[in-house]
């Protein structure tokens, strides 16, 4: 059977647009693709960009108290900040409680701050246990302070003195932990601090 010239003609020219279309196509997936590796990169360094600098200073103010002073140093292009929340940290341990009882529970062992220094209960919000005050907004180049004092022994820790608890951690950093907000944009800031209460004292 004869097919005609003309057929055939057709015939290429439709593979060939089918062809030319399928190129189109993934060269337009693949430019989406790029387009979004680049949207993707340069949102994560401006966010890096914007990462908030703080200034961190904690001194003793007599009698087990303590003053953190947080200064939001920079960048300025950040301008400032929606919301910082601020926690202490616990030191490296796990404390799993295995046998809970009327004085202690493993919700106890979780609130409590095991390290030298708290934030002073009712100071700012805070929560009975200390953990953190409540969050506050700042301005690139202001700055703010929060009270902190010495832990104590858990009331579940018989025959531990004030003494004997602040002894275990002369020399051990106070860890702070800064989650900060601005719009959509969220940071979450590690930082050590030497502990400046070095005796034993109540």
């Amino acid at each position: 059977m004869d097919i005609p010239w003309g057929d055939i003609a057709t015939f290429v020219t439709a593979g060939a647009s089918t062809v030319a279309a399928f190129l189109a196509w993934r060269t337009a997936v693949r430019s989406a693709a790029t387009a979004d590796t680049v949207a993707r990169i340069e949102q994560e360094r401006w966010h890096s960009d914007l990462t908030p600098r703080f200034e961190l200073e904690l001194a003793e103010t007599g009698n087990g108290q303590a003053s953190l002073l947080l200064r939001l140093a920079g960048p300025d292009s950040l301008q400032h900040l929606d919301r910082i929340s601020i926690e202490v940290g616990n030191d490296d341990k796990e404390r799993v409680l295995f046998h809970s009882g009327p004085d202690v529970s493993q919700a106890d062992i979780d609130a409590f701050v095991w390290g030298p220094l708290k934030f002073t209960p009712g100071v700012n919000g805070t929560d009975e246990n200390g953990r953190g005050p409540e969050p506050f907004s700042l301005e690139v180049g202001r700055g703010t302070q929060r009270a902190m004092q010495r832990t104590h022994p858990g009331h579940w820790m018989t025959g531990k003195t004030q003494g004997m608890w602040q002894g275990e951690y002369v020399g051990q950093p106070v860890r702070l932990v800064l989650r900060c907000r601005r719009g959509e944009q969220e940071w979450v800031i590690a930082r050590q601090l030497d502990n400046p209460l070095f005796s034993s004292g109540s």
